[in-house]
Parts: structure tokens; C-alpha cells; sequence
């Protein structure tokens, strides 16, 4: 059973965090970290400090993402309310992502079937 503790910063973020994450979350591939970042910013626009919490990573790793997402299209900057936003094609990362999540699953288990 999986028990729940809510942190509420100062910035009036409501993050869930599993108590044994720091055990079973391991090392997170960077599609999964850029899902994440563009997850958070798909909601209509979030600030980094958001984003940072949600993805769960230290300023300089999220600086380091962004620039990616940003060169690639990925994410965009609104340079008025300073938020970050994902774009059509991140949304279709998204997507594409979701799907592949859905069949990992069903691969590896045809895959032990037949072993």
C-alpha cells in the first residue's frame, strides 16, 4: 500500500510525494524527465519553480532542459507572464510517449509468453 504526504510550499504548490521515492524512482531516462517538464507546462503556462518541483529537478538541470525543449521547439517561453508553455509538437510528444507507455507493457509481456 502506497501512503501519501502533501508538502504545501510557500508558492502554493500541493506536491505528492510517495514516502519510498527516493528508493524505487532510480535513475529517470531523459525522455521521461522531458514528459515530465512537458506534463507540468501543459497546463497553460508554468513558472519554473513549478516545473522544477513537478519534475522534480535542481535548477541547473531544469535550465539545462529547458534550453533543450526551447531549441527544439519543444516549449516555449511567454516573455510576458514569464512562463513556459508546451507547443503543438511537444503536445505530440506527449502523445506519441503515452502511447509507447501503454504498449511497453503489453510488449514485454507477449515477450515472456513466448520464452
Amino acid at each position: 500500500m502506497v501512503y501519501y504526504r502533501y508538502l504545501n510550499f510557500s508558492c502554493d504548490i500541493n506536491v505528492k510525494i510517495v514516502n519510498y521515492i527516493s528508493n524505487n524512482m532510480g535513475n529517470r531516462s531523459r525522455t521521461e524527465i522531458v514528459a515530465m517538464i512537458l506534463d507540468a507546462a501543459n497546463k497553460g503556462g508554468e513558472t519554473k519553480t513549478r516545473i522544477m518541483y513537478f519534475a522534480f529537478l535542481s535548477y541547473n538541470q531544469l535550465n539545462e532542459y529547458l534550453a533543450l525543449l526551447i531549441e527544439n521547439n519543444l516549449i516555449e517561453y511567454l516573455d510576458g507572464t514569464k512562463t513556459y508553455k508546451t507547443t503543438e509538437k511537444g503536445l505530440h510528444f506527449l502523445k506519441m510517449n503515452n502511447e509507447i507507455k501503454k504498449l511497453l507493457p503489453q510488449f514485454l509481456e507477449s515477450k515472456m509468453m513466448t520464452n
